[in-house]
């Protein structure tokens, strides 16, 4: 009884900490409380105290197993640490109780993300936070596993290089020899005469006892954001196909307005999964206004994100925690219980991270749209009705403009691995008919289709030139 009482009147000194650090930050505008992540302001003694012992009881009582309640609470520290970082960073060279203070931070941070690399000052959290070059911009791809998605990874190198002539350096991460072996590393290169692109081991990043990253190919994705040279990231699965130039994702204005930028999913399944919406109830507690736009959110259809390409700001700190937090969703031991079981993937891990941590996001304007090959058939009372069908989830940019869609050149990855065939027809915000099988097609209708244009007919062309010239590459690749 005695050991409970103290731990309840720990917990208490402790909240109390918290809610005045809060206050003290919550008291100035909302511009001047961003500045002070930039910007060098007095820190009082009291305040440092207090930091001090709120942030060694983030220590002493670490998050722990089970996961499946514990998402908010590791976004509430987040959001926390996150300001006591902000607060103290600039202050660091000018003050030893301040550098203690900042050291006392970044034992906070290690202890919610044990992931983060250590570092030679001892500051690790800080380490990382400002390992990008300033103002640096790239696309990072996470290529392994199995050969189709090396293939893949080849058909959309070439296509930005030779299709686009897109220059942004690239960035690819594996997790150790095995995943992705020098001979499809250097096959790759091959690929860019430009000679901006890179190949990261994970494995010599992160620590893998606790990620197990060889284990699952979606868990790699969030470490190699934290872990890429660039401040501003284009993530992108190697299976995304592009319509337009990459770099104009980083034009895009909810991107340019938010610092992080995602794509819906498909509108599927309302009310199917009822558990899982329960739990996005219980755990995010202070839904923001982009969750609430959410369909997912507020009609309880399936999924929210199609995590294929995400673009992040990590120079914006809110960006950069939230994107630690998805992170920590994606470590072996959270993603076993709870993200890959409660969800799909890594998918919802992008929008719930920035979430639960307070980040600005914006997702694009529409749910997923089908990019595929148009039909028309007679329905019951003689009309004529049009459908598009396809294997894949296409995406439009903020104009209404097809941007960029998933699934790979194929017409049907999985069954006809040699057949390329350019789409002649998309739609939007239509009605999903979902195949039943991931071997049979699904169609949108209920909308009016569109044709391509001549120069999104012309890309895909071009695109499938350069992917049958890889193809080639990789079957030598493969003999030898």
């Amino acid at each position: 009884m005695q050991k409970l009482r103290s731990r309840v009147a720990l917990t208490t000194f402790s909240l109390a900490l918290l809610f005045f650090t809060l206050q003290y930050l919550s008291s100035q505008d909302q511009d001047h409380r961003y500045s002070l992540l930039f910007s060098s302001q007095t820190v009082s003694d009291d305040v440092l105290e207090n930091i001090t012992t709120a942030a060694q009881t983030f220590v002493d009582q670490p998050v722990v197993a089970p996961f499946k309640n514990q998402f908010w609470e590791v976004g509430r520290r987040s959001a926390q640490v996150k300001k006591w970082f902000g607060l103290l960073k600039h202050e660091a060279h000018g003050s030893d109780k301040v550098h203690e203070v900042l050291s006392n931070v970044e034992e906070a941070a290690v202890s919610l993300f044990p992931f983060i690399p250590p570092s030679s000052d001892g500051l690790p959290l800080s380490s990382l936070f400002h390992l990008p070059e300033k103002g640096s911009k790239g696309i990072v791809m996470s290529v392994g596993g199995p050969n189709i998605n090396i293939r893949f990874a080849g058909h959309l190198i070439s296509a930005i290089r030779h299709v686009f002539g897109c220059k942004l350096p690239l960035e690819i991460t594996y997790a150790g020899e095995e995943d992705l072996p020098i001979r499809y590393r250097e096959a790759l290169a091959s690929l860019d005469e430009t000679g901006q692109i890179s190949f990261v081991d994970m494995l010599k990043v992160f620590d893998d006892k606790t990620l197990r990253l060889k284990e699952n190919g979606w868990a790699i994705k969030p470490f190699s954001v934290l872990a890429s040279r660039f401040e501003q990231v284009l993530l992108v699965d190697c299976d995304s196909v592009f319509l337009q130039d990459p770099k104009s994702l980083f034009h895009q204005q909810p991107y340019v307005d938010n610092g992080a930028y995602l794509f819906h999913d498909r509108l599927l399944w309302q009310h199917a999964f009822k558990g899982r919406h329960e739990w996005f109830h219980d755990q995010v507690k202070e839904p923001s206004p982009a969750l609430n736009r959410s369909l997912v959110w507020t009609e309880e259809y399936a999924e929210e994100c199609d995590s294929g390409v995400v673009v992040l700001d990590k120079s914006r700190p809110d960006v950069f925690f939230g994107v630690l937090h998805t992170a920590w969703q994606n470590t072996y031991d959270v993603r076993e219980e709870v993200t890959y079981k409660i969800t799909y993937g890594d998918k919802e891990s992008w929008w719930l991270g920035l979430e639960l941590t307070g980040a600005a996001y914006e997702f694009e304007e529409h749910y997923g749209s089908m990019l595929g090959w148009e039909s028309r058939q007679a329905s019951e009372d003689g009309k004529e009705t049009a459908e598009v069908c396809s294997f894949v989830i296409a995406h439009a940019d903020t104009k209404g403009d097809l941007l960029w869609f998933n699934g790979s050149l194929l017409k049907n990855k999985l069954k006809e691995p040699d057949a390329y065939d350019v789409p002649d027809a998309w739609v939007m915000d239509g009605t999903w008919r979902k195949g039943a099988t991931k071997q049979d097609m699904s169609c949108m209708v209920d909308a009016p289709s569109k044709r391509l244009s001549e120069e999104e007919h012309h890309i895909l062309q071009r695109s499938m030139g350069e992917a049958m010239a890889v193809d080639a590459l990789m079957k030598s690749v493969v003999v030898t």
